[in-house]
């Protein structure tokens, strides 16, 4: 799960879709969840929910 977390981290780092003076708090806030077992599943619940609701948009758009 670690090696995700670094992957999220990079794909922030390098993307267009946040803002730049967000980047850092978000990355910030990972780090210190990475540091907290329980945190990292917490992580992952947000993401797998997060992906449920926005699948079927991406889906409708063909990319899925």
């Amino acid at each position: 799960m670690k090696e995700k977390i670094e992957k999220v981290i990079n794909k922030i780092e390098s993307s267009d879709q946040i803002a730049s003076e967000n980047k850092p708090l978000i990355i910030q806030k990972i780090r210190e969840w990475r540091e907290e077992e329980n945190a990292v599943n917490d992580i992952a619940v947000r993401l797998e929910n997060w992906w449920m609701e926005v699948e079927p948009i991406f889906a409708e758009m063909g990319l899925v």
